[in-house]
């Protein structure tokens, strides 16, 4: 189905005739006819737009942290964890199957996204204590900010801040990178200090202690783990879900009461859930109600909170003037005896899990709906990254993007209009948590070394006399990596090393 041109009286509805509104007429049928013709000739259907902010989506990215391939529904019919309204966004949507996250950690997965560009070209080990997007430095939410857009983050930031202590300002933050507004916590639910940000400063800063805590029957990283550290005293980390869920309605809320007014801007909404990343604390409604354990019940809670945000869209009458993304941060901290134990792949079949340099730790569910223009219950295998979110975006506001902004990032957002586009990509790379890296180049994947580079064992090994020291693996025919060609094909691995080193030294320019 391609993209619909609205009913001209949506456009321009019943309002006096000056020779300026003729005008604007005049140019919007003109913009239709032309592409129109355009679209025919090139194959691709395109969005017809009136000029002006009006016309431009609103945008909701919520982004889930660490909820695996395999765990909602419409990725795994085999699923044991109920997620209904991730399902339903993908019913009235797109699904990319071959998705992935800029990284498969929580800070490189989110630096991608705000900013288009590898998280290996910037010190990313560095958000503990310094901010990592730098001054006037291009990112989503300020593009979009200069296309018209109200913008607001809701949740877990994990890219730092300039930190001088906790009753100061925290600068470098999302409200110095383009957002209008911020409610969120600085990193993950298990990372301490924790207390709550708005804007630029701690609503209460972090003055009691809290003890470190474990679950009995899962590893040191899983279950309802937390580090000792310092907390704020309005803080229950039991209560953060709930909480951003509460801030992302109103955001929502506030931007539907203001549509209908003369100087109405499109919304971009950025909800960064810190679940379901440990700790995993779901509230007595879900607990014990999933069959996969404390993983389950929390993932379900998440998709329960999801539920509240679209309803919310709903009742503000902005779903149908909503480009919706949901995602996930990277892959699960799951192990093959959890899947045993539980009879559930939180992988979805794909080899390893967070951290790692395997296809679990970074290829993402990522669901797209669009109301007249993504045809619903699509499903796209176009290689996609987080970081091709701010060159897409432009594209569909209209933002011209220079040399230097966004140098890694590609435009997919043809796909989302029906086009069957060839492959968007020459290339996709990746590095893993502890560091080995990774190039795509259509259905073949290289890791420049042996081990997952990750969470899983092994995670680094050297190779045995004769052995390659690479890995090879042609993902059309061996999606879960468990044959190692590298030693079968010399000249790929050669050539796909030499692309890695040609991108990896560019000069930050797209391709």
């Amino acid at each position: 189905m391609a993209a619909t041109v609205a009913n001209s009286r949506e456009w321009f509805p019943n309002k006096p005739c000056t020779p300026m509104r003729m005008f604007h007429k005049f140019a919007f049928f003109l913009t239709i006819a032309l592409q129109s013709i355009v679209g025919k000739l090139a194959g691709q259907p395109l969005v017809a737009q009136e000029p002006g902010a009006a016309s431009l989506p609103n945008v909701v990215f919520i982004l889930v942290d660490d909820m695996g391939y395999g765990d909602p529904g419409c990725y795994n019919g085999n699923s044991k964890i109920r997620t209904p309204n991730i399902d339903a966004i993908a019913a009235g949507g797109m699904k990319f199957t071959d998705a992935h996250a800029s990284g498969p950690l929580c800070h490189m997965s989110r630096y991608g996204l705000m900013t288009g560009r590898y998280p290996f070209r910037a010190d990313v080990s560095l958000w503990p204590k310094q901010a990592l997007i730098a001054p006037g430095q291009t990112t989503l939410a300020s593009m979009l900010k200069q296309q018209g857009y109200q913008t607001a983050m809701v949740g877990k930031w994990h890219l730092g801040f300039n930190e001088q202590g906790y009753d100061l300002p925290l600068p470098g933050g999302p409200c110095d990178v383009g957002f209008d507004s911020f409610f969120g916590i600085r990193a993950s639910t298990d990372i301490p200090p924790y207390f709550y940000i708005r804007d630029r400063r701690a609503v209460e800063p972090p003055t009691l202690p809290i003890e470190a805590n474990r679950s009995e029957g899962w590893s040191p990283i899983q279950g309802e783990f937390w580090r000792a550290g310092l907390i704020a005293p309005d803080m229950q980390l039991g209560n953060v879900l709930p909480r951003f869920t509460e801030e992302a309605i109103s955001v929502i809320e506030k931007h539907g009461a203001q549509q209908d007014a003369s100087n109405s801007k499109p919304l971009f909404l950025y909800l960064a859930y810190p679940a379901p990343h440990t700790p995993w604390l779901p509230s007595p409604p879900w607990a014990g109600k999933s069959s996969v354990g404390l993983y389950g019940d929390f993932a379900e809670m998440v998709d329960a909170m999801i539920g509240r945000v679209l309803e919310a869209l709903d009742d503000a009458n902005l779903s149908e003037q909503t480009l919706l993304v949901i995602s996930s941060d990277n892959g699960p901290v799951w192990y093959p005896t959890d899947a045993e134990k539980y009879e559930h792949d939180s992988c979805g079949g794909l080899r390893g899990m967070k951290a790692d340099a395997w296809e679990a730790g970074h290829r993402m569910p990522f669901i797209v709906r669009w109301p007249n223009v993504v045809e619903p219950g699509t499903t796209s295998d176009q290689i996609v990254s987080f970081v091709d979110m701010l060159a897409t975006l432009a594209a569909i506001t209209n933002y011209q993007l220079s040399p230097d902004e966004a140098p890694d990032s590609f435009d997919f957002s043809p796909v989302l209009q029906g086009a069957q586009s060839s492959q968007l990509r020459s290339s996709l790379l990746l590095q893993s948590g502890s560091g080995l890296m990774t190039i795509r180049d259509g259905t073949w994947k290289l890791i420049d070394g042996l081990g997952s580079g990750g969470f899983s064992n092994p995670k680094r090994s050297e190779p045995r006399p004769g052995e390659p020291k690479t890995q090879l693996y042609n993902l059309s025919e061996d999606p879960s990596e468990a044959t190692n060609l590298a030693g079968e094909y010399p000249e790929i691995v050669q050539r796909l090393l030499t692309k890695m080193a040609a991108v990896q030294s560019a000069s930050g320019h797209r391709e």
